[in-house]
C-alpha cells in the first residue's frame, strides 16, 4: 500500500507542486495531501484506506453525494455508446433545456468544459456585443484562470500568497478594473468615470473563493441598475452556486425567492421558477456561468443569457468560441441526471445539514472562547476567525485576509486526524450533500471540541 507522503513524493517529480489544482497542495495549512482512492454518498477514502467524512464534495458538485448509483449509471451508459463523437448529441439539448427550466432567462446555452472557459466566454461576448474593452470584477471574486480575471481573485490565489499571478501583460491587466467588493460608492465611482468604455461588470452573487460572505442588500440590483445605465452587461457567475444553493442558484435565491412566495431574500424559494419570475426578479443578469452541479462532477460548465447576445456566438454571429470536448456526452448525462435528480428535497436536506454542522462546530469554537463568525450564503458556510470579524462580519477581500486566518490550519488538522475532511483553506467554503446524515453529524460533533481546542491554542506565526 502506497502512503499518502510517498505518492505526494512521487508526484512532485512530475507534477509541479505534485497537484493539478493549487489548492489541493495543503499549502494553506501545511502537512502532506490525502491522495483519494474512492468517494461514495458523504465520505471520500484515501489510498492508505482511511475515510474521512467529506466537507469538500469535489469543490461543489456532490450535490446529491458521491458516485450517486443513478449518476454512475447514467455516465456507463453513455460510455458504452462512446465517449466523444466531436459533434451534436441530443443530451446537449436536454440538459440546455433543464438549465433554461430552472434559470429563465437563460435563453440560450453553451456548454463548454471548464467554469474559466464560461467566464472567458461570457467575457468575450460582452466585449463583441457593446464594442467596449473594459471588464469590472471585485477583489476576491474568483472567475477562474483567465488572463484578464486573476487580479485579486480570492481562492487559491489568496491561500497561495500571490497578488495575482505571473504571465499577464500588462496590457490585458490593464483593461480589468478591480474594485472592493460591495463597495456601492466605488462602483457607481467607477461608472461615472469610465461608463461609456465598461463592456461588462462581472461577479459572483454570493461570493465563495474568499470564504461566504454575502452581498450587502440591494448590491446585486445596484449592479443591474448601473449596467443598465451605461450599456454595460451583467454577467453573473454561478460556477459555484448555481444549481447547489437552490433549483435557481443564487438568483432564485436573492432575486426571486422574495417575489415568488414572500420569503425573504437569501432564504430559499418555493421551488423551481417559471417565464412570469424573470419578469417580476428584483434583479436579471445579461449573461450568467454555470460549472459544478451542472455537470454533475464530470468536466462541463456552461454560459447562459438573453437569446440576442447569446446569438452573437458562432456559428450564428462573429463570437468565436469552439472546444472539441465542449458538451461530451458522459458529462451532459452526468449533468442532466443530477438536475433530474435534484428535487427540493435534496436541497432542504443539504440546507439542513449545513445549518447542523455550522452550528455544532461554531458551539465549540465558543466553548473554548474562539472568537469567530460563521458566515453563510444559502448553504454554503466558512468560519471566520477573530474579534473583529466576529464582532462585525466580514464583507469584503481585505477584512477577509485580515481574519485570524493562522488558527485554521491547527483547526483543519484536528478534524482530519479524527476522520473529517475540510477544504485545506480558510479561504474556501465547506460544502454538504444530501448524502449527508445523522451518522456523518455525529462524526463532526465528536471531532469538534478538539478542533476547537487546537483554533484556541493556535498561535500567530512569528515575523521575520
Amino acid at each position: 500500500m502506497t502512503s499518502n507522503e510517498t505518492a505526494f513524493f512521487q508526484a512532485k517529480s512530475v507534477i509541479p507542486g505534485g497537484v493539478d489544482s493549487p489548492v489541493r497542495a495543503f499549502g494553506g495549512v501545511g502537512g502532506t495531501p490525502r491522495f483519494i482512492a474512492s468517494a461514495s454518498g458523504a465520505t471520500v477514502t484515501d489510498i492508505e484506506g482511511r475515510t474521512y467524512v467529506d466537507l469538500v464534495g469535489s469543490w461543489g458538485p456532490a450535490l446529491l453525494g458521491h458516485s450517486h448509483p443513478q449518476v454512475v449509471a447514467a455516465v456507463q451508459e453513455a460510455a458504452s455508446r462512446g465517449l466523444s463523437f466531436g459533434a451534436p448529441t441530443e443530451t446537449e439539448t436536454f440538459l440546455a433545456r433543464a438549465v433554461r427550466e430552472r434559470v429563465p432567462f437563460a435563453q440560450r446555452v453553451r456548454f463548454v468544459s471548464t467554469g474559466t472557459e464560461a467566464t472567458m466566454t461570457a467575457i468575450r461576448l460582452a466585449r463583441g456585443a457593446t464594442g467596449r474593452d473594459l471588464i469590472v470584477k471585485f477583489a476576491g471574486n474568483y472567475h477562474g484562470h483567465s488572463d484578464g480575471l486573476l487580479a485579486a481573485a480570492g481562492s487559491g490565489v489568496a491561500t497561495g500568497g500571490l497578488p495575482g499571478s505571473a504571465g499577464v501583460p500588462e496590457a490585458i491587466a490593464a483593461q480589468t478594473v478591480v474594485l472592493p467588493y460591495n463597495d456601492v460608492d466605488a462602483l457607481r465611482g467607477c461608472f461615472d468615470e469610465a461608463g461609456g468604455r465598461i463592456a461588462a461588470v462581472i461577479f459572483e452573487g454570493a461570493p465563495a473563493n474568499m470564504g461566504a460572505v454575502p452581498p450587502r442588500p440591494g448590491w446585486n440590483r445596484e449592479i443591474r441598475r448601473l449596467c443598465t445605465a451605461h450599456g454595460a452587461l451583467m454577467i453573473l457567475d454561478e460556477v459555484l452556486t448555481g444549481f447547489r444553493v437552490d433549483p435557481a442558484g443564487w438568483w432564485g435565491l436573492e432575486a426571486v425567492a422574495s417575489w415568488v412566495d414572500g420569503a425573504p431574500a437569501g432564504e430559499f424559494s418555493a421551488g423551481f421558477v417559471d417565464d412570469s419570475a424573470v419578469g417580476g426578479a428584483d434583479w436579471v443578469p445579461d449573461l450568467v456561468t454555470f460549472g459544478k452541479v451542472v455537470g454533475g462532477g464530470m468536466p462541463l460548465a456552461a454560459v447562459g443569457g438573453r437569446a440576442d447576445v447569446m446569438d452573437l456566438l458562432a456559428p450564428v454571429g462573429p463570437v468565436y468560441q469552439a472546444g472539441t470536448l465542449s458538451g461530451n456526452p458522459l458529462a451532459t448525462a452526468a449533468g442532466l441526471r443530477t438536475l433530474e435528480l435534484a428535487d427540493r428535497g435534496v436541497y432542504d436536506r443539504v440546507n439542513a445539514s449545513a445549518q447542523a454542522i455550522s452550528t455544532i462546530v461554531s458551539d465549540a469554537l465558543s466553548a473554548c472562547g474562539v472568537a469567530h463568525r460563521v458566515q453563510r450564503t444559502g448553504s454554503l458556510f466558512s468560519f471566520m476567525f477573530g474579534e473583529v470579524a466576529a464582532a462585525f462580519g466580514v464583507y469584503d477581500y481585505e477584512q477577509a485576509r485580515a481574519q485570524e486566518a493562522w488558527r485554521y490550519g491547527p483547526f483543519f488538522h484536528s478534524f482530519l486526524s479524527s476522520g473529517i475532511a475540510l477544504p485545506p483553506s480558510v479561504f474556501e467554503v465547506w460544502f454538504t450533500s444530501a448524502a449527508h446524515g445523522d451518522a456523518e453529524i455525529e462524526a463532526i460533533a465528536a471531532a469538534a471540541p478538539a478542533a476547537a481546542r487546537a483554533a484556541a491554542q493556535a498561535r500567530p506565526p512569528r515575523l521575520p
